[in-house]
């Protein structure tokens, strides 16, 4: 049995895994942002506590940040104030006496993704992009995990794009930047509107640039969208695929990419248990 936690800015996600399943979870508000780090460790460890078995053997978590993997270290958290330098590997080793192990959220998600694929059928680079609020993105290569020294590999949503940002065209921000919510422009894009349905076709061509960076950067033989917005594929795939037939390069390479999605609550949760 093994805990999985994914930390979020508005809600913390635990729950037990038997033999790749979730067998049991409960998600419970995050931690109040006037809230000390003192403080958000003890409400932590108290949430462990509602859930944790005695056969419970190791615990992973996901963090929105940049994190000391080796160590356990988490710096510098979005949405959480108070953690600026969190030893929480040691912190929580110490009040458990269970091996912990902590990672970026993006690359747990992406770990969750992978254990998806069947033994025989596992992606050799698999590039897992979330799209949400932000741009989450985590790389398997061979089946390990690619963090890069400072746990940051993956951070392409952070290149130069348009007026920004690729991140600002290709998360729920686009939808907020144009007037929408991002749930409202998908209803009324199964609705039919056109103007939902032209917003969608734009948001494939703004993804189909980030796609493009990840092909130049990791040329993977498979990349997985997931998130809430990869809900909505149908109204943008085709318009994200003409845009990489006219401006990626290698033609091939588009042939043989294996493009997915992924939108099961449960992966972050199964991921930050393989870190």
């Amino acid at each position: 049995m093994r805990l999985g936690i994914d930390i979020g800015g508005t809600n913390l996600c635990l729950g037990l895994v038997k033999d790749g399943q979730v067998d049991r979870m409960f998600s419970t508000p995050s931690f109040a942002k006037d809230a000390t780090m003192d403080q958000t460790l003890d409400y932590l460890s108290r949430q462990i506590d509602r859930i944790l078995d005695p056969d419970t053997r190791k615990i992973g978590i996901g963090v929105p940040s940049v994190v000391d993997v080796r160590r356990g270290i988490v710096y510098d958290t979005q949405n959480i104030p108070s953690w600026k330098e969190v030893p929480l590997k040691e912190y929580l080793e110490e009040r458990f006496h269970i091996p912990v192990a902590v990672n970026n959220d993006a690359n747990c998600f992406a770990m969750g993704v992978y254990g998806t694929y069947p033994a025989d059928a596992k992606p050799e680079n698999l590039v897992v992009c979330t799209l949400g609020t932000g741009v989450g993105m985590g790389i398997v290569i061979g089946g390990e995990l690619f963090c890069g020294t400072n746990c940051g590999a993956g951070e392409l949503c952070s290149l130069p794009y348009r007026d920004s940002i690729l991140e600002d065209y290709c998360s729920k921000k686009f939808f907020s930047n144009a007037g929408w919510d991002s749930k409202d422009a998908a209803r009324a894009a199964r609705e039919g509107r056109p103007d939902a349905l032209l917003l969608f076709e734009e948001f494939g061509r703004n993804l189909g640039a980030m796609v493009c960076a990840v092909l130049y950067a990791y040329d993977p033989d498979c990349i997985a969208l997931a998130g809430g917005i990869a809900n909505n594929y149908p109204f943008f795939r085709r318009s994200m695929e003409q845009y990489l037939r006219g401006n990626y390069p290698y033609q091939r390479a588009l042939d043989r990419l294996k493009i997915d999605i992924h939108t099961d609550d449960n992966l972050p949760i199964l991921g930050a248990t393989l870190i």
